[in-house]
């Protein structure tokens, strides 16, 4: 890919973090659209089962016993989708746990006909939180710069037009971008190897896990630390439940893999830890373990009952899949109610 000399946005080409921006939240994109929202695009842990929210739902129980059971218990659903979690969550919670939950969910899009009265549909993060803030899959689409090392080794930000088709700009050699690439996924110097700058990320985690007062900060995402970075990026687009190029124009989800390590290290004070979703929902009693065979003689109807949550649970945490997921999670004022 041969840079641009005669200026960064020569042609209407710019940024992969400006261009993914309009392309799924301003007037008419991806995410403000009505209809079935993200669910008809791809799917996540909150579609894959009701089990998924029955878990989130008990972790909700654990801050809320972390807590001494405040008279109103916060959850918040950020990046909200059409409110599935948030619906799914109330639903599973204890009549006593529920009449106290006061439960927002976070979104861009307007508030779907339907959903549960309780829920407070917002455009935006409430000021203070004392409970449980749970972003599923929301990290991934804050746009990030993409930067590709040119011939001479040196990294230089990706433009691309609406058609995405894409070219190199002006070297990122200084400045706080080019400081975090230097701690937190050096792109090192062969041509044609990428990396995400994912400081745009680190601050939106910042600033949502800030209103946190007391209680838990948790993100779920596709994630990747320093260890094992992908040299090539991850990049991608989602339309109508497959993988496509990434075009930003509005007619697909444009999604890339997160640092969540770098998130963990933005909030202060410390105290976040990463675990898979695997051995998150582990803990929070979840399991792919087929029912003992005795109960389909004894019980043949809960036999295929259990059978069924097995295989959906197993889903939830296979390896390779969904079990793969990151979590990062903040406590705040509380013990770390994951264990661990």
């Amino acid at each position: 890919m041969e840079p641009v000399t005669d200026g960064a946005g020569t042609g209407g080409a710019r940024g992969w973090r400006a261009a993914a921006k309009d392309a799924l939240y301003g007037p008419g994109g991806f995410y403000r659209r009505a209809g079935a929202g993200p669910a008809g695009h791809f799917r996540t842990s909150v579609h894959a089962s009701p089990l998924f929210a029955g878990a989130v739902a008990r972790l909700l129980c654990r801050v809320d016993e972390a807590l001494g059971r405040p008279a109103v218990l916060d959850f918040v659903d950020m990046a909200a989708g059409r409110g599935e979690l948030a619906a799914g969550v109330l639903a599973a919670l204890p009549a006593g746990v529920a009449a106290r939950t006061r439960a927002y969910a976070v979104e861009l899009a307007g508030r779907p006909a339907g959903l549960d009265q309780r829920i407070v549909w917002r455009a935006g993060l409430p000021e203070r939180v004392t409970g449980l803030l749970f972003a599923n899959e929301w990290l991934d689409n804050v746009p990030v710069d993409v930067v590709e090392v040119d011939a001479a080794g040196v990294p230089r930000r990706v433009l691309v037009e609406a058609d995405g088709n894409e070219r190199l700009g002006e070297p990122v050699v200084t400045g706080a971008e080019a400081e975090w690439l230097a701690r937190w996924w050096p792109p090192g110097t062969e041509p044609g190897l990428r990396a995400e700058i994912g400081l745009p990320r680190d601050l939106a985690w910042a600033a949502a896990a800030g209103t946190v007062a007391r209680g838990l900060a948790v993100a779920v995402d596709y994630a990747h630390t320093a260890a094992a970075r992908p040299p090539f990026g991850t990049l991608t687009g989602f339309r109508e439940g497959r993988e496509t190029t990434p075009v930003p124009d509005g007619s697909c989800d444009i999604t890339a893999h997160v640092a969540l390590d770098a998130c963990a290290a933005a909030c202060t004070p410390p105290g976040a830890r990463l675990l898979s979703q695997r051995d998150a929902l582990h803990a929070l009693g979840l399991s792919g373990a087929r029912p003992p065979l005795a109960l389909a003689s004894t019980d043949p109807a809960g036999y295929v009952r259990a059978l069924a949550g097995a295989g959906a649970a197993a889903e939830l945490t296979a390896p390779g899949g969904l079990g793969d997921f990151g979590w990062l999670v903040r406590p705040v004022g509380i013990p770390d109610v994951l264990g661990g």
